[in-house]
């Protein structure tokens, strides 16, 4: 069933575990991401990213269609929104959630823009992920990892004037693989925890380390995007069976992939909480 972010991850963070967002871009990844979810009675949620598909009106209602025909919770979100348009066009496809990325601009700036939008989403039960800080490149991890780190009381401030439904948080991962060694701030994330009363966000998953994503999300993080170590997962199995045929590759692609997801499902405590 098709339902809102905001409606699974209040749940999450009220019952202290962790729900993944795999990044999709295909049908095989949307499919393998559903069947995950039914197979293992879990809420679900598809992080669909612009500068993967930049179809996104027809691969959404691509989603919306598999998300309907589930027996459990699925939630359609526009991940890292870059451009207004891009976040209407995702409304109008019948996404159930928006990220808007404006964390590099100026915070004032960033207020602005994220509230605008915020009130468009609402007004049609769409519910608003935003960033505050900034998350990385895992390639220059010992460069980035400290200069973005979301600070707790200006959180408390961001989620206050920009009404948004979830906040992703800077607290030390970074996108795609990393050259440095993940280190999380686990104090700080209690604090922002503790400050804001939305649910948290951890962008760049990949790569962070098992005891770190799951004492995370037992601790505060309620959504976790991921998408480097799923399609790494999905190309290993193809090479490790030496398949030469299409076909069969992309199969190989879809079982990986799904086999790597469901290890974080299970990592995170979210298999058994579909309603």
């Amino acid at each position: 069933m098709l339902v809102s972010m905001k409606e699974i991850l209040v749940r999450a963070r009220a019952e202290g575990y962790g729900v993944t967002a795999p990044n999709v871009n295909n049908e095989d990844t949307a499919r393998a991401a559903v069947e995950a979810a039914v197979e293992n009675k879990a809420p679900m949620i598809l992080d669909i990213g612009y500068a993967a598909n930049q179809d996104i009106v027809y691969f959404g209602r691509m989603c919306e269609d598999f998300a309907k025909a589930a027996n459990v919770p699925i939630a359609i979100n526009l991940d890292h929104g870059a451009k207004y348009e891009h976040a209407i066009w995702a409304i109008r496809a019948g996404f159930t959630s928006i990220m808007v990325d404006r964390s590099t601009l100026p915070y004032e700036e960033n207020i602005a823009e994220v509230a605008e939008l915020v009130k468009i989403a609402h007004a049609v039960d769409v519910s608003v992920e935003a960033e505050l800080g900034h998350v990385g490149q895992g390639v220059q991890y010992d460069i980035d990892r400290d200069a973005g780190l979301t600070n707790p009381d200006q959180a408390k401030d961001y989620v206050e004037k920009t009404g948004i439904d979830c906040l992703a948080v800077a607290i030390g991962t970074a996108h795609g693989q990393y050259t440095g060694t993940p280190h999380l701030d686990f104090p700080l994330l209690h604090k922002i925890f503790n400050t804001v009363d939305v649910p948290l966000v951890l962008h760049g998953g990949s790569g962070t380390g098992d005891e770190n994503l799951a004492k995370s999300t037992r601790e505060g993080i309620s959504k976790v995007n991921l998408a480097t170590d799923l399609y790494m997962a999905g190309a290993k199995s193809w090479n490790d069976e030496d398949c030469v045929h299409a076909g069969p590759g992309y199969k190989l692609i879809k079982a990986g992939y799904k086999a790597m997801l469901i290890h974080y499902m299970e990592l995170f405590n979210q298999c058994g909480k579909a309603w």
